[in-house]
């Protein structure tokens, strides 16, 4: 489940000139540590969330593959005609998907550089017993 959703990630934050992409930013060991933090109703929500970004580019963009199979160009369609759809289940499946991704991406620290702002510091892990 953890590469369904790490590819959907990666096709919604794209590497490009100006900035690093999700996979760029140590995907697989924030979404272990996400999976691990977060409840499994969340969790199974990015799932299903990223089972939908990969099984709909026929209806987005008019191709019959999953959306990892697409190229740049086409992937970007499809990820905008999704965030913008007007079926807002679908729409807030995908949002779950990007929030995530936004997380694992803006706490990364080439990319907080980009932006000229610090490293976020290590977290404690003591938030659950102080």
């Amino acid at each position: 489940m953890q590469q369904l959703v790490k590819s959907a990630i990666v096709l919604l934050y794209p590497r490009t000139d100006a900035l690093p992409g999700a996979e760029d930013c140590d995907l697989d060991g924030f979404l272990a540590q996400y999976r691990r933090e977060t409840t499994w109703l969340i969790w199974s929500g990015v799932v299903v969330g990223a089972l939908v970004f990969q099984l709909s580019p026929v209806f987005t963009v008019g191709r019959p593959v999953p959306a990892a199979w697409l190229s740049a160009d086409l992937a970007d369609r499809h990820a905008n005609a999704l965030a913008g759809t007007q079926q807002y289940l679908v729409r807030q499946m995908i949002f779950l998907v990007k929030l995530v991704a936004g997380l694992a991406w803006g706490q990364h620290p080439a990319v907080r550089e980009r932006f000229a702002q610090s490293a976020l510091h290590r977290d404690p892990n003591d938030w659950r017993t102080s």
